[in-house]
């Protein structure tokens, strides 16, 4: 899945409590010994207590999750159970409705962040979580958990989107260059068409969320070739949907992606891409079937076991180039944690996960990227995270959110979802697009 469900990370050595996948995991005062709880003596003591906590990542993510707050449940007192589901963005709502609140959400949509807060289901920042994000976060960062002016959340996970995973060996064997402009980025895939090896490949199936690998290279060229503003005004509905400017972008992107002859490499032609899943999409560059994929951040994961990542490893990744290679445009997602519940502890373990402490211990269990100004990147697990960090602090790039994870759930998660996967199956870019804008909920 895209975002925090879809953050791939790495297997470590570490003491933590297995669990069968999607069940409850706990992090109680009884899961470790001899810690040192000085760092923790500001949360004070909530010996006794309970947090639920609810999110998209399962398996080892979850477990990295757990690891990392292990100390500070230790600490406190506080038996943090964590729950994990694949499908969070269609059962929160049930259970939200249904009584059965988790006390602390992992929301991988600000959309969906916002329909709850809206609904006032969720509780406002407590002032120590609001001062903590003012200091952690740039305002764009803190304002994508902002409903109203008051601030519910705040971010614990970051990605960036906009990179291209290629292999310094291919391109090294036919003396192409990392490209700085979409023209140069044009002139590589065709001179590795001209070769006879299909320069992209791709995969968008991921269960439910199958097509948003399809959305995010949309929004990514929609940035590039309008801007900023033009990209906010499209995902806030205040032009539409089908606005002339966006089907140029989608058919930009099908000039690359629909294309036989520069997709799908490795798996056969274009089409085959809406049955490949986003995890295997990739690999064929390292066979050297395929010389790019365009793929976030957290790719890095995915990936076969001993696949070293650097500018002369097997394989490495750049930023999609702009319209010049002045321009600095970032696609990215990530997880906010938000509450339902308003008790001592909850705000406590709130708190911590606001704080550059609760990043930096994350990042040192494997590969994690985070927009925390308080994080050196320099300590990341890998040479793409460092790199998706350095991009994320630096004041000139022009960083926006993933688009279809800010609309509302009924477009982001449904009709442009599933209507790239019919763009990419045949069906043209006006009668999807229109398609699409009709599905926009008109209040």
């Amino acid at each position: 899945m895209r975002f925090g469900a879809r953050l791939a990370l790495a297997v470590i050595t570490f003491v933590a409590t297995v669990t069968a996948c999607g069940a409850p995991h706990g992090s109680g005062p009884q899961s470790r010994t001899a810690t040192d709880c000085g760092p923790y003596a500001r949360y004070g003591k909530h010996a006794g207590t309970r947090v639920s906590v609810y999110g998209p990542d399962r398996d080892r993510e979850a477990d990295l999750f757990e690891e990392t707050w292990a100390d500070f449940a230790t600490c406190t007192g506080i038996d943090v159970q964590y729950e994990g589901d694949g499908e969070f963005e269609a059962r929160i709502q049930i259970r939200a409705e249904g009584g059965n609140a988790p006390d602390v959400a992992f929301f991988p949509q600000p959309g969906l962040l916002e329909r709850f807060a809206r609904a006032g289901r969720l509780k406002p920042a407590s002032a120590g979580l609001a001062a903590l994000a003012k200091r952690g976060w740039s305002a764009d960062w803190n304002g994508y958990a902002t409903v109203d002016g008051t601030l519910y959340g705040t971010p614990l996970v970051a990605n960036v989107k906009s990179f291209v995973w290629y292999s310094p060996k291919f391109f090294q064997d036919r003396r192409l260059t990392v490209p700085r402009t979409w023209s140069e980025l044009m002139d590589v895939t065709e001179k590795v068409a001209a070769s006879g090896v299909k320069p992209w490949c791709a995969g968008v199936e991921s269960g439910e969320a199958t097509g948003w690998p399809l959305t995010d290279w949309i929004e990514d060229v929609l940035l590039r070739q309008q801007g900023p503003d033009i990209y906010d005004q499209w995902v806030t509905h205040k032009i539409p949907f089908n606005d002339p400017r966006v089907l140029r972008a989608m058919d930009t992107v099908g000039s690359i992606l629909k294309n036989d002859r520069y997709a799908n490499g490795g798996y056969g032609p274009a089409k085959s891409m809406a049955s490949i899943s986003y995890q295997e999409a990739g690999t064929p560059i390292l066979s050297g079937d395929c010389a790019m994929h365009r793929q976030a951040s957290f790719y890095a994961e995915q990936w076969p076991k001993g696949t070293e990542i650097g500018p002369d490893k097997d394989v490495f990744a750049f930023l999609l180039p702009g319209t010049d290679a002045t321009s600095r445009p970032v696609l990215g997602g990530g997880v906010f944690a938000a509450a339902f519940a308003d008790r001592p502890e909850v705000r406590a373990f709130q708190e911590y996960l606001a704080t550059a402490d609760f990043a930096r211990a994350r990042m040192k269990r494997g590969p994690f990227v985070s927009a925390n100004k308080g994080v050196d990147p320099a300590n990341a697990a890998n040479p793409v995270d460092k790199l998706s960090m350095q991009l994320l602090q630096d004041p000139r790039t022009q960083f926006r959110f993933d688009g279809s994870d800010q609309m509302p759930a009924a477009v982001g998660a449904g009709t442009f979802w599933k209507g790239a996967v019919d763009w990419i199956g045949g069906k043209s870019t006006r009668q999807v697009a229109d398609s699409i804008e009709r599905s926009w909920p008109s209040h």
